[in-house]
């Protein structure tokens, strides 16, 4: 069975640093383009940022640039993203996806209705 599984969600103050998780299984996530994305109350999905296997181009969506960080550990076929400065605009569910197709990081962090593997998502809280 293909899945992935978000952890590391939780209560965080302002200025305070989260770093997500997200294992794979049922697939070799090496393979694949890989994303980390958000759904705060009554907004949109957006793409957060994005990594491409090969050269590991990233793509940092401009509210992550300078405050998250991508990676991936193929030996441990797991995913993270490591978020700093956080803000209370930052409180959101946040999911991983994992997609063979995507072309760039960036393609993948914006037309996410074409992804192929979602995880069920972690929330993330930031307040004082």
């Amino acid at each position: 069975q293909v899945q992935l599984v978000e952890s590391g969600g939780g209560l965080v103050q302002p200025g305070g640093s989260l770093r997500l998780s997200c294992v794979a299984s049922g697939f070799t996530l090496d393979r694949y383009a890989i994303g980390w994305f958000r759904q705060a109350p009554g907004k949109e999905r957006e793409g957060i940022s994005c990594l491409i296997g090969g050269d590991n181009s990233t793509y940092y969506a401009d509210s992550a640039k300078g405050r998250f960080a991508i990676s991936r550990d193929n030996t441990k076929n797991m995913v993270y993203l490591q978020k700093n400065s956080l803000k209370p605009e930052d409180t959101a569910v946040y999911y991983c996806a994992a997609d063979p197709y995507s072309p760039t990081a960036q393609s993948m962090c914006i037309m996410t209705q074409y992804l192929e593997v979602w995880g069920q998502g972690t929330l993330v809280t930031v307040s004082s």
